[in-house]
């Protein structure tokens, strides 16, 4: 049985499938990204988009075709029904700080803040571009308030209307701040915790965030010479606008993952999930969940194909992961074009006998709305095709 085949049956939890190598490959006419970066990513029930990114190598990141060499200033779409890759034509104005930004999916709108350009620290962000993905439109997003500064590496998320932004780095000074953008009336606020200047989580860029509704939880991160510890975490509680430090709970065999920066996080409900990473002296390949409801750390079976750091990672509303790209090598300096899924939780019999049905029938896209609809599909699925 085939990585492909494998990928359709439910032994395949916790496994990593390989989707996609090399920039040059073609699958049904369509051209892979190329390897990349300090990009971003994020998914919706039908595809993954993926934003930025940055290739020093000339040759591997376009060559003369890259008008942004060494980044990437595109946005590209995997539709998951089909296996394809397409890069988006878009309009309006994209945004060009392309490496360690922050991008969250709301609805249709990709938010995209923060992040640097070239020579990194010298050309940083701070505002907010939205791309509708099915409009294809990119549009600034007019804020008024105090912005944070200029950063990129920072981790962001959304919860109940309201941007939070933490931490990042001006290529300098790495930040402990913390800020909220109410996103209806587009109002910045530089939050001030209660906590004493001594009992606030370390300056740190390129972490990772998680949340419950009351409380943000930041994940390893660093500085350039550092990495932290996931032995504690610092939580910010909404409800009392102060930081608290919990003690996590280690893996009953092997203890604590190690302390790691540039890794990816995604959630399911209230498990957050970490792969991948480096600690500056190697690159992770492993993958840790942790949940936010007991704080136990437990190591999955699954090893990543390829050890990758600066990659990016995003989760379906059915609880599967896709990764992409990174940098595999630091001696090369090589990066990686690679896309894997992975089942993080069993997948419904919805999901099982969708991809069953995908596999079965491949024409199945290229037939029309009244035709799908004849044969039985549901509105949804007819979406998640089209």
């Amino acid at each position: 049985m085939s990585a492909e085949e494998g990928a359709h049956s439910p032994d395949q939890l916790n496994k990593f499938v390989k989707l996609s190598g090399r920039p040059s490959l073609r699958v049904a006419g369509h051209r892979a990204p190329p390897a990349r970066s300090g990009h971003r990513c994020v998914a919706d029930q039908s595809n993954l988009y993926v934003f930025g990114g940055y290739n020093p190598d000339y040759d591997e990141s376009g060559g003369s075709e890259n008008d942004d060499y060494p980044l990437f200033r595109e946005l590209w779409r995997y539709h998951f029904a089909t296996g394809t890759w397409q890069q988006i034509p878009t309009e309006g104005y994209m945004p060009t700080e392309l490496a360690s930004m922050s991008a969250v999916l709301h609805g249709n709108n990709l938010l995209v803040f923060g992040g640097t350009g070239i020579p990194f620290g010298e050309n940083n962000g701070n505002d907010v571009h939205v791309c509708n993905v099915k409009y294809k439109r990119w549009s600034l997003l007019n804020c008024r308030g105090k912005k944070p500064n200029r950063i990129y590496g920072q981790a962001m998320v959304i919860i109940n209307g309201f941007l939070y932004v933490f931490g990042g780095t001006t290529g300098y000074i790495y930040s402990t701040d913390l800020h909220r953008l109410d996103l209806t009336t587009r109002e910045w606020i530089h939050l001030k915790p209660n906590n004493p200047p001594d009992n606030l989580p370390e300056e740190r860029y390129r972490h990772e965030i998680a949340h419950d509704g009351q409380r943000i939880y930041i994940l390893g991160g660093g500085t350039s010479w550092i990495s932290y510890s996931l032995e504690k975490i610092h939580a910010y509680n909404l409800e009392t606008n102060s930081w608290e430090e919990i003690v996590t709970k280690p893996h009953e065999r092997i203890g604590y993952p190690a302390p790691r920066r540039c890794h990816s996080c995604v959630q399911i409900k209230s498990d957050v999930f970490i792969c991948g990473g480096y600690n500056g002296e190697t690159i992770q390949d492993d993958l840790w969940k942790m949940s936010l409801q007991t704080f136990q750390w437990t190591r999955l079976p699954a090893m990543m194909p390829e050890p990758a750091y600066f990659h990016c990672a995003a989760v379906t509303p059915a609880g599967c992961m896709y990764i992409h790209g990174g940098v595999v090598n630091i001696y090369e300096n090589r990066r990686t074009g690679s896309l894997f899924k992975i089942w993080l939780v069993v997948p419904s019999l919805l999901e099982l006998c969708w991809e069953r049905l995908l596999k079965a029938f491949p024409h199945l896209p290229h037939l029309s709305t009244m035709q799908l609809l004849n044969l039985g599909l549901t509105q949804e699925l007819i979406e998640r095709l089209k």
